[in-house]
């Protein structure tokens, strides 16, 4: 037996010798692969996070440097605020003002009405208008003053350029703060900035040493730059909104780097790489100890950021989980309802806060809220119970509170006390009322004449009774009782009529709430249908009613409808004089379905919607031509030589009082249509 085979197939020793040596080589120039790449990581690695560290530190100087800023204007509101109201010591005080701060650049107290009452400039420039006129500025100031005013409070303008007598300029900004004098608006204070003294003034002076510190506008134009630096291979560059009242700049902070070098030597870099390999773990954790202590640090400056904005809102803050508990008030809400956070946290419904007879409406509006029936951000009224017992109104707004996961844990609540709103609403209302009284004294006179015009008919009617009473007694062949009992009756219904009119006119002048009730409109049209048939027949006119069976009573103050209706069929008898009589016809009609809808929605309340029932009076007499039509609802205009000129002013505004729309149109061939409407019971 071969001894080779014992120990399996014999490999011939070229080909060994060939193999062996080529696996090696692939095994190292794959290990060799793996250590550059692990290199070239580890470089790439280190160039990342070291622009990550320049960017960061970038961000950092741009966030304290706008914070700086906004410090500097708060502070400078403050002393502007401290100038003297007389113009003998405030021209004094405004320079040292401006001696002191070198940012501003002109400092002027205007009146109400913008005008100039003093003005100082900064000794550290020319006098900005010495060579162009203060109008030049005069839009953005005035854009400026007018958000002051409404928001009674500072303004700032959008910044513009003032060009100078050197062939240059500044960028300029006017801050325009309102000014009050006991409680009565009085003027303002107007402090101009420089935008490139602001950059050099307010902002830490390191921050401009090797970088470039820009105000720009959002679109990136520039306004000011302060600073010079090197130009180098890499610019890192971050912004900031400085959002001011008014105006919005950016503050862009740009720096350049050198391209990272890379290693010395690659001798040098594998050693390097080797020594750190075994204090990777002790460096990382120490790395990662430096990290959590920085994470620890920066957590409690924005948890003592967070605190001061806490503390200075005049707005309550509430949070409630998803049960309703509450799990945080601020000061605001402590201070509004007079409770500690210590009694509201942690507890749920009832809150101590509510008044105890609305307790079970409370809880069924916060059961829908917590269910996410009802839209976030939308404000609602509630009142509140202080811990003293008094109660006050405020406004509810309520968002979804998310968690850093994205998962809605509970319900944030803003809430606004209304006290001083409903003081002031209450103080605007009684004023309204006492221009009401003045106005109302005003038409007294109006309304004398309008007694004298409304009273013509039930008299009128009274004494044609009456007359009728005594033909019949003079004829006693023709005298019946019941004759006479019903011309009695009918005078006295007309004298009941006429103490209607007045009582009615008398609460018209005083603008009472009339006693509205729901009339059918048939017994309306059959109230004054004795009055028109009278007039009817000495006229010679026929007269037609028309209800339609679909009507519905309507809601209205009886009397002063029955007059409405007496006028326009008066009026529409008379206009038929000289039509011949075969031809005078009257037409009295109600309709369910009102073609004036549209009109009387719009005169009547939104928040209610009505069903009109429309009243129609027409007539075949000569029409309305088109140069009376404008003025004939005017108040003592007529086309009758005996007219007053008041009863069609009167049928309109007596409609409008209902919430109605009376209008008129021609008919064909001739002829006229009133109408109007009354909304149903």
């Amino acid at each position: 037996m071969n001894p080779a085979s014992a120990t399996g197939p014999h490999l011939p020793a070229r080909w060994t010798a060939s193999v062996w040596p080529t696996r090696r080589v692939v095994l190292w120039s794959l290990l060799v692969a793996l250590v550059v790449a692990l290199l070239a990581i580890l470089i790439w690695l280190a160039g990342r996070y070291e622009a990550s560290q320049v960017q960061f530190r970038l961000e950092r100087d741009a966030g304290e440097a706008t914070s700086d800023i906004r410090l500097a204007l708060t502070r400078n509101i403050q002393n502007l605020q401290a100038l003297p109201s007389q113009t003998a010591p405030w021209v004094p005080e405004a320079n040292n003002l401006l001696r002191t701060h070198r940012e501003i650049v002109r400092i002027e107290w205007r009146d109400a009405q913008l005008q100039l009452v003093a003005e100082a400039d900064s000794p550290y420039y020319k006098p900005l208008f010495s060579r162009i006129a203060r109008s030049a500025g005069q839009s953005e100031l005035q854009v400026a003053c007018t958000q002051a005013k409404r928001l009674s409070a500072p303004a700032y303008s959008p910044s513009h350029f003032l060009p100078q007598a050197d062939g240059l300029g500044l960028e300029l900004m006017e801050m325009c703060m309102p000014l009050s004098t006991a409680g009565q608006h009085s003027g303002y204070t107007v402090a101009t900035y420089a935008l490139q003294s602001m950059l050099s003034e307010l902002i830490n002076k390191q921050l401009a040493r090797g970088q470039e510190v820009l105000f720009t506008e959002p679109d990136g134009t520039r306004l000011a730059i302060h600073g010079s630096v090197r130009r180098g291979g890499r610019m890192f560059s971050t912004q900031q909104l400085l959002d001011l009242p008014g105006n919005t700049l950016v503050l862009r902070v740009d720096s350049w780097r050198a391209a990272p070098d890379l290693f010395p030597n690659v001798l040098t870099a594998l050693v390097t790489l080797m020594s750190i390999a075994l204090v990777s773990v002790l460096f990382l954790l120490g790395k990662d100890v430096s990290r959590r202590l920085r994470a620890e640090r920066d957590l409690a400056e924005a948890l003592a950021f967070r605190k001061a904005m806490e503390d200075s809102l005049v707005t309550g803050m509430r949070a409630r989980d998803l049960q309703g508990r509450i799990t945080y008030v601020n000061p605001a809400f402590c201070q509004m309802t007079g409770f500690g956070a210590t009694e509201l946290v942690g507890i749920s419904s009832p809150m101590p806060y509510w008044p105890p007879e609305l307790v079970d409406e409370y809880q069924q509006r916060q059961s829908v809220r917590l269910a996410g029936h009802l839209p976030t951000r939308e404000g609602f009224e509630s009142v509140f119970l202080r811990k003293d017992g008094s109660r006050f109104p405020v406004l509810i707004i309520e968002a979804p509170l998310i968690n850093a996961l994205g998962v809605q844990t509970g319900w944030m609540s803003a809430i606004l006390d209304l006290t001083d709103q409903r003081r002031m609403e209450e103080l605007s209302r009684a004023s309204q009322e006492r221009l009401q009284a003045s106005a109302r004294l005003a038409t007294v006179g109006e309304m004398a004449s309008l007694l004298s015009h409304e009273l013509n008919q039930p008299l009128a009617a009274i004494s044609s009774y009456a007359t009728g009473s005594l033909n019949m007694l003079q004829q006693h062949s023709a005298l019946s009782p019941q004759d006479m009992a019903h011309a009695m009756q009918r005078i006295g219904e007309q004298a009941e009529r006429a103490g209607k009119v007045i009582k009615s006119v008398h609460d018209f002048v005083r603008r009472r709430d009339q006693a509205h009730e729901a009339v059918h409109p048939s017994a309306l049209l059959d109230a004054v249908m004795p009055l028109v048939s009278l007039q009817a027949r000495k006229l010679g006119v026929r007269v037609q009613v028309h209800c339609a069976q679909a009507v519905k009573p309507v809601l209205c103050d009886r009397t002063m409808v029955e007059q409405v209706l007496l006028n326009l069929a008066r009026n529409g008898m008379q206009a038929m004089e000289t039509v011949p009589v075969h031809e005078r016809v009257l037409e009295l009609r109600v309709d369910a379905t009102s073609r004036l809808s549209a009109q009387a929605n719009a005169q009547a309340d939104p928040q209610r919607s009505h069903v009109w029932m429309e009243f129609s009076v027409s007539d075949n007499g000569v029409g309305i031509d088109s140069a009376t039509a404008p003025r004939l609802f005017t108040p003592f205009f007529t086309t009758r030589a005996e007219g007053m000129g008041l009863g069609l002013s009167l049928c309109r505004t007596v409609v409008e009082q209902h919430g109605g729309f009376l209008a008129f149109e021609n008919r064909s061939p001739r002829g006229t249509v009133f109408q109007f409407t009354l909304p149903s019971a």
